[in-house]
């Protein structure tokens, strides 16, 4: 077979223009939803081998497609599924007094992508369940998701979707109008967008300077300035200023991800200059509503213009598009004083901003006494159903000693610990031992007879090698050579893998692949159900080796050897450990199910007190894993840099016999080479960043990708991707400060990793 013409997944479908409301249902959990006549609903298992059981509560009926068998039931037989569901049960239970009905659907080997639809032919409340129990850390059978998405019926289009809580306001922004409400301190805002793809701009008055006649509203250049950012974020630190620098908001949750924050709302002016005098605009509207509440008018108002799709192009100018926003999208924030608040649904027809027809808001405000999770909502594809950022397995003991949490890809982890900080997180894991939260990475189980198969033409390592009980550091690129991710491979059996990475589209990616070649193997998200403390430094091994019970077929901690993984007990808790990390230090990762996290934690950091083990956060992370030249997804490479060009040529075999996604590319790439990835070492204590340009003279010949101040050196360090002109170790380059050319930081090629780089210590 002539190898160039292997096929390769496409590109994804645009996203469904009937903009379809979609819920994801967790593995082993459950959701209540209602529907009404005419709602046509689809059931989908995007990854194959979930069964689903849905549970209809009402009089309607449901016509299925294809035609499924429909049992009659009592609330008793639902009993224990609708206590663990997400949504309204009393609903539920209100409406199983017209009768309850259960249809189960997929099975053991469905497909993935399995579909089962049904149209509505009166009111429903349901309840879909996907069943599962817990994955042991030797096991792969992961309960995943099921996705529900629902098209309205003509007749039912601009419903908002169910309250978070019982609300304490319930008010509709009726298209292109805006409506002014009062919120007490401490009371949640939601802000709708009901059929998707239509800004709200939002304004907030202290309410109790408005009394006295003084205006304090939100400024958007306080907040920038404030926050070091142009874009909002959830959790600690996210809020919104007054002029005299005074919160009077903060973001708690946002299902988008994407809205304006440094224009102002729509106004009379705008549509004068396009050649629609007199056209509706939320500058007025917010004119009429505000002026009861003594608020004088202007020409144009600075707002929060939430899901208002702009972006600064590369020639600095500022564009637009649709919004990002989906049915039932929303933003959710809390009043940090009592306020006067304005929300419009803004009236621009005329160009994309509001996907070119208008549409209502909804507007809810819930009671402080209410409980929210913080989170950002992450969509792996634009048919995705949204996911709220998590906390982890180990969060019960992380959160106990540090408030300072980041947003990575879907999880809450630590940036540091109060008890310590960066700098002796850092010095501990170079000296002694630490204890980290790495359970955002994503966890994939590939299980088939086409198990190998599939895994031997995703990565580029050749994974026919690969022993059981082992693991494989690799690559996995597009068909043209750019990368994905990385990641690592564990060989769990003969047909069973387990593949870790970063980004949660490598399992898409498989399950591409596994389709367009025709392989009989399922991919599996396992996530949600292995989580991982990394566990290193010298001490590492002594710590472990007194609390991990392994049976005496496994490896023992002093039998465990670099890329291995055994499989034990760790206060009684299944367990697999494997000896790897991201540190350039001995270490070792422990792998649970979350159910466990916090046993688990605690008992390694008990064994750990006596070897002055400390807990270790994002921050510390950075700069080991810098020193130690381990790559950063994102930062040291991209979909437009290669594994060679990513400093991991490494892991791309120039004898792998089998056909991989980017060989050829590879191939053509390893003889020709452009760039290079290289270490940097510089004399003085300038600040270097990601992205900072290189040069020699005047011409650009690089980039920084990683730079941090590296404590054991005792200097600035860089990783940097560079011209192969000027890649050899001693060449004298310069990073450009300011425009690139006002100002100059010498800087040297040097090899890397810049710490241990025989890898003496990780191999201990």
């Amino acid at each position: 077979m002539n190898v160039t013409a292997r096929p390769v997944p496409q590109s994804p479908a645009l996203a469904d223009p009937q903009r379809r409301v979609r819920h994801g249902v967790p593995g082993g959990g459950g959701l209540i939803f209602a529907v009404e006549a005419g709602d046509r609903v689809h059931i989908v298992d995007p990854e194959g081998r979930q069964a689903g059981v849905l549970v209809l509560a009402g009089s309607g009926e449901a016509r299925f497609e294809p035609a499924l068998e429909v049992e009659a039931a009592t609330v008793d037989v639902v009993a224990a599924a609708l206590q663990g569901a997400a949504g309204d049960a009393d609903a539920f239970r209100a409406a199983a007094a017209g009768g309850l009905r259960i249809a189960r659907m997929f099975g053991a080997d469905g497909a993935p992508g399995s579909r089962v639809s049904f149209t509505a032919d009166g009111a429903l409340t349901c309840l879909l369940v996907a069943p599962g129990g817990p994955m042991a850390p030797d096991s792969q059978d992961a309960p995943t998701d099921l996705v529900v998405e629902i098209e309205a019926g003509a007749a039912n289009r601009g419903r908002a979707p169910a309250p978070l809580a019982e609300p304490k306001l319930d008010l509709r922004v009726r298209a292109a109008t805006a409506e002014a409400y009062r919120v007490k301190a401490g009371d949640y805002i939601q802000i709708i967008d009901v059929d998707g793809r239509q800004c709200s701009d939002f304004l907030a008055f202290d309410a109790a300077a408005l009394a006295e006649g003084r205006e304090f509203g939100l400024d958007p250049t306080t907040t920038r300035t404030l926050m070091g950012s142009a874009n909002p974020g959830p959790g600690l630190h996210s809020k919104y200023f007054d002029e005299r620098q005074r919160p009077l908001v903060e973001i708690v949750r946002d299902t988008v991800g994407r809205h304006d924050t440094f224009m102002l709302a729509c106004s009379a002016k705008y549509y004068d200059d396009m050649g629609y005098p007199g056209h509706d605009n939320c500058t007025d509207n917010f004119n009429r509503v505000l002026a009861p509440y003594g608020v004088a008018s202007r020409m144009g108002w600075p707002a929060i213009n939430f899901f208002y799709n702009t972006f600064v192009g590369a020639d600095d100018r500022i564009g637009m598009d649709e919004p990002w926003s989906q049915p039932g999208d929303y933003v959710l924030l809390r009043a940090l004083t009592d306020l006067v608040c304005a929300s419009s649904s803004c009236a621009d027809d005329i160009d994309p901003a509001n996907g070119w027809d208008p549409t209502d808001i909804h507007v809810r405000v819930y009671d402080a006494s209410c409980s929210f999770s913080k989170g950002i909502a992450h969509r792996m594809t634009p048919d995705s159903a949204p996911k709220l950022t998590r906390e982890t397995g180990f969060h019960p003991s992380t959160s106990a000693r540090t408030r300072k949490f980041q947003e990575y890809r879907g999880f809450w982890l630590p940036e540091s610990f109060a008890t310590a900080g960066p700098i002796e997180e850092y010095w501990a894991c170079r000296e002694r031992a630490v204890i980290m939260d790495l359970s955002a990475l994503r966890k994939f189980e590939v299980l088939g007879p086409d198990a190998e198969a599939l895994v031997q033409m995703t990565v580029t390592r050749n994974i026919r090698k690969l022993a059981v009980g082992q693991v494989v550091y690799t690559a996995i690129c597009y068909e043209h050579g750019g990368m994905i991710d990385d990641g690592t491979v564990f060989r769990l059996a003969e047909n069973n893998f387990r593949v870790v990475c970063g980004d949660e589209f490598v399992g898409v990616w498989m399950r591409q692949l596994a389709e367009t070649h025709g392989l009989k193997v399922w991919v599996k998200s396992s996530t949600d159900q292995l989580h991982n403390a990394a566990v290193q430094g010298p001490k590492s091994r002594e710590i472990l080796r007194s609390i991990v019970e392994t049976p005496p077929h496994q490896a023992g901690m002093d039998e465990l050897k670099w890329f291995r993984f055994t499989m034990g007990k760790i206060a009684g808790a299944p367990v697999m450990i494997s000896r790897t990390g991201y540190t350039g230090e001995l270490g070792y990762e422990v792998w649970c199910h979350p159910a466990n996290g916090a046993a688990v934690w605690e008992a390694i950091e008990a064994a750990g007190t006596l070897h002055g083990m400390v807990p270790f956060g994002l921050a510390a992370l950075d700069m080991v894993r810098i020193e130690a030249g381990l790559v950063f997804a994102g930062y040291d490479f991209c979909d437009q840099t290669d594994p060679f060009e990513a400093g991991i040529g490494f892991t791309v075999p120039a004898d792998k016999p089998d056909w991989f996604v980017g060989k050829e590319a590879l191939a053509r790439r390893r003889e020709h080479p452009a760039r290079r990835l290289v270490g940097l070492e510089f004399a003085g204590n300038d600040p270097i960043g990601h992205g900072d340009c290189i040069h020699v003279g005047r011409a650009q010949v690089g980039v920084v990708t990683s730079a941090t101040r590296s404590p054991v050196l005792g200097k600035v360090i860089a990783l940097a991707r560079v011209d192969v002109t000027y890649g050899e170790p001693g060449s004298t380059l310069e990073v450009g400060k300011l425009d690139g050319h006002q100002k100059r930081i010498p800087a040297t090629v040097v090899p890397f990793p810049h710490y241990d780089p025989t890898k003496a210590r990780v191999r201990a």
